[in-house]
């Protein structure tokens, strides 16, 4: 029956540019995510994961933002930007808690498990971690260098032990805190567009062409590759790893089944290429960023109540279904 149903997604409107990346949080205490968005407007903006609500827009930035990060509980936020900075934000009031200044645009911002450290990656083609317990001290305490070409994300990964960067120089590495040196390094025929850790931290999806590639996380050994239609920018795997969404040139929404790689469906939804994408910890939803302008939030399960679309529902008993904007 789901499969007869059109797909309607929820408008997160507010950012004014294009809408660059987005990360969501785990399930808090308040017994759900939340979501961060980064845009060229430079203005960060904080909503309920699960619906999509505005909750609070970070000020501060003089530059388009690049990346964004919430730590496990959403009780910090950071971001870095076109400014040379990268920028930690107490995500309960909105107030800028650090400033780590660069030498250059700062593309990728991280947490470690524990929110004790911040990773950073900017177009110097540079890699550092901060500690977040002597902020006053600025200088970054890691340094990682060997990428070719400006560093696109990168994340914290095997436990915080290791390091998972993309760059524009077409690879994939891992690095080693403890020694930090470089422990595995992938090419690719096109530069990725993005990187992804499964929830459970056992898959590392990495978007470049018109491929998906899955490598175990532990072992950096490919598992498999799914070919798209399109040259993508970004991929997500559903938490019970059985589906996986992309999305990127041709505006589209892209849908497949893990195991077999087979599309399941395809829509159109976002005015502009799809520049990020990642379901929700509950794996209900899947959040999605355009150069439209707009954040838009899909359903897993099509006609399944959840959050805000039990209004949506409603709505499609009537003779004009309509799309809810949250803002």
């Amino acid at each position: 029956m789901a499969n007869t149903l059109k797909q309607i997604s929820l408008t997160c409107s507010g950012h004014t540019r294009p809408v660059t990346h987005l990360h969501f949080s785990d399930i808090t205490d308040c017994g759900t995510s939340f979501l961060i968005s980064a845009c060229k407007d430079g203005k960060p903006m904080l909503r309920f994961g699960d619906t999509g609500d505005w909750v609070g827009t970070f000020e501060g930035h003089k530059g388009a933002v690049w990346g964004v990060a919430l730590n496990r509980m959403a009780t910090l936020a950071a971001s870095g930007a076109a400014d040379f900075s990268a920028k930690i934000w107490d995500a309960i009031s909105g107030d800028e808690k650090c400033n780590f200044q660069h030498n250059h645009i700062v593309k990728t911002v991280a947490f470690d498990e524990q929110s004790l450290h911040l990773l950073t990656g900017s177009n110097e083609k540079i890699l550092r971690v901060f500690d977040l317990n002597q902020p006053s001290t600025n200088p970054a305490i890691e340094k990682y260098e060997g990428h070719a070409g400006a560093i696109k994300r990168g994340f914290f990964c095997r436990n915080d032990k290791c390091i998972v960067s993309c760059a524009e120089d077409k690879a994939v590495r891992i690095w080693d805190r403890s020694s930090g040196s470089e422990v595995h390094h992938i090419e690719f025929k096109a530069n990725p567009g993005n990187i992804e850790i499964s929830h459970d931290g056992s898959i590392l999806t990495i978007a470049n062409g018109t491929n998906i590639s899955f490598f175990e996380m532990e072992t950096f050994r490919m598992i498999k590759e799914i070919v798209v239609p399109t040259r993508i920018a970004d991929a997500s795997v559903h938490p019970d790893k059985l589906t996986v969404v992309c999305g990127g040139e041709d505006f589209k929404i892209y849908k497949f089944d893990y195991i077999t790689g087979n599309e399941i469906e395809s829509f159109k939804g976002h005015f502009g290429p799809v520049h990020c994408i990642s379901f929700s910890p509950c794996g209900e939803l899947y959040a999605s960023g355009s150069e439209d302008g707009t954040l838009r939030l899909w359903q897993t399960t099509v006609g399944k109540t959840h959050g805000l679309w039990k209004y949506i529902d409603n709505a499609a008993e009537s003779e004009t279904p309509r799309e809810l904007i949250t803002n």
